[in-house]
């Protein structure tokens, strides 16, 4: 008997792809995985319901501690791409684990999900899929359906969905952030309405600080509560929306080169990001700082591909590691009008004198003011030459070329 293991989340795209699996691929048995990176308890029920009904075997696999764990080690890396915070991208290659371990426990012989060739996620899973022996399948790809003919087949069918999302928009959640696509949002000149926000309210007057604490960057407490990394977020998410913060509209590069319109909703990374960097900012020196935004752009990119395992990865993790040991301390944010802004930062690690910087006192330490003259002087040096050798010789051309064209010489009348 041949078995499958198939990324199950009860909507249309994977209700289709069980009989799909089983007649188009010869498969005898199949089974649904759903992997719980902090989707709402509705959409696992969804699963439920539609694996019962579909007499699917139905696994759910909590995998939320080593998301919000990797969530965590993004924001020691900044980590966004164009803009926006990481979620989805991130969610991927852990759910993906999550089920290729179900499958080699089940003894599977093929693992599947219901992902179109156009997008992100098939690359993402298969990444972690194809390390290992097991067929790789992706009916919808591989078969070019299009939601119109899925809607069709279940009809004639019978089969238990109601039209994928069962809205108008495409939404994926988990804990880090929620995006929303499809439909009218496809059109970049349409403005999104109110409703397709949930974790966030549009900004008012309001206002709120919050303190968090960071030890080596990673953040672990909240206005004096030590959090673990789930519930951080979770409290976070739930502080932060009311006032409008982690609201992006972006047109994004997916990396099969198509420029996509999405949505997205993230308030506890915008929040946790925000600190973070402003915490690196008061220990990390000019030149940490400079070449870790190199660092951490690599990272996020890799992160964006779903190669958070990759051996570039570890390297990168080396560097951010070391300059982490000193982001210890607090920072109070400020939310309003939309924003997380850092308007404190504290920490037994800056790299900052109030008395140097002041401008009450006269010297730096042993330095006095007057010092800085001769670096005054230096300051600009070349470019003071260069500009200088490219005046010369322009006025150079420009006696060469009145002589040439005769407009200097003297004329009979």
């Amino acid at each position: 008997m041949t078995r499958v293991a198939l990324a199950f989340s009860g909507g249309l795209d994977t209700t289709v792809c069980v009989p799909l699996l089983e007649e188009e691929y010869g498969y005898d048995e199949v089974i649904g995985v759903t992997v719980d990176v902090g989707q709402p308890a509705e959409e696992f029920e969804e699963a439920e319901e539609t694996a019962e009904a579909l007499d699917l075997d139905h696994y759910v696999v909590d995998a939320k501690d080593e998301f919000a764990d990797l969530c965590l080690e993004s924001v020691r890396a900044n980590a966004t791409y164009q803009g926006y915070p990481l979620g989805t991208a991130l969610a991927r290659p852990v759910i993906a684990k999550a089920i290729l371990e179900v499958a080699e426990e089940q003894d599977c012989d093929g693992i599947a999900h219901g992902c179109t060739g156009k997008g992100n996620d098939q690359l993402r899973f298969e990444a972690v899929w194809r390390d290992s022996d097991l067929e790789v399948i992706a009916p919808v790809r591989e078969l070019g359906l299009t939601r119109e003919w899925e809607q069709e087949y279940a009809d004639e069918r019978d089969l238990p969905v109601e039209g994928g999302s069962g809205g108008d928009w495409s939404i994926d959640t988990n804990l880090w952030s929620r995006s929303v696509e499809g439909d009218k949002l496809e059109d970049p000149s349409y403005v999104p309405p109110e409703e397709i926000y949930a974790w966030t309210q549009s900004p008012t007057g309001d206002s709120q600080e919050i303190e968090i604490e960071f030890e080596e960057g990673y953040p672990v407490a909240v206005d004096g509560v030590e959090y673990e990394p789930v519930e951080l977020i979770q409290h976070l998410n739930e502080v932060a929306g009311p006032y409008g913060v982690g609201r992006t509209d972006s047109m994004e590069d997916r990396m099969l080169g198509l420029k996509v319109r999405e949505n997205y909703e993230h308030p506890a990374a915008t929040t946790l990001l925000n600190a973070h960097e402003a915490l690196e900012g008061l220990v990390l020196t000019q030149e940490e700082r400079e070449f870790k935004q190199l660092i951490d752009q690599r990272w996020a990119k890799k992160g964006y591909e779903g190669l958070v395992d990759a051996p570039l990865v570890s390297a990168l993790e080396g560097f951010i590691a070391e300059t982490q040991k000193r982001v210890t301390g607090t920072v109070t944010i400020r939310f309003e009008g939309g924003q997380a802004r850092a308007v404190a930062r504290d920490s037994t690690f800056a790299a900052y004198s109030a008395e140097h910087a002041s401008f009450d006192t006269e010297t730096v330490g042993k330095i006095k003011q007057e010092d800085a003259t001769g670096v005054a002087k230096y300051h600009g040096f070349q470019r003071r030459l260069a500009n200088e050798a490219i005046a010369a010789n322009a006025e150079d051309a420009e006696e060469v070329e009145l002589a040439t064209d005769g407009s200097g010489d003297e004329t009979d009348e």
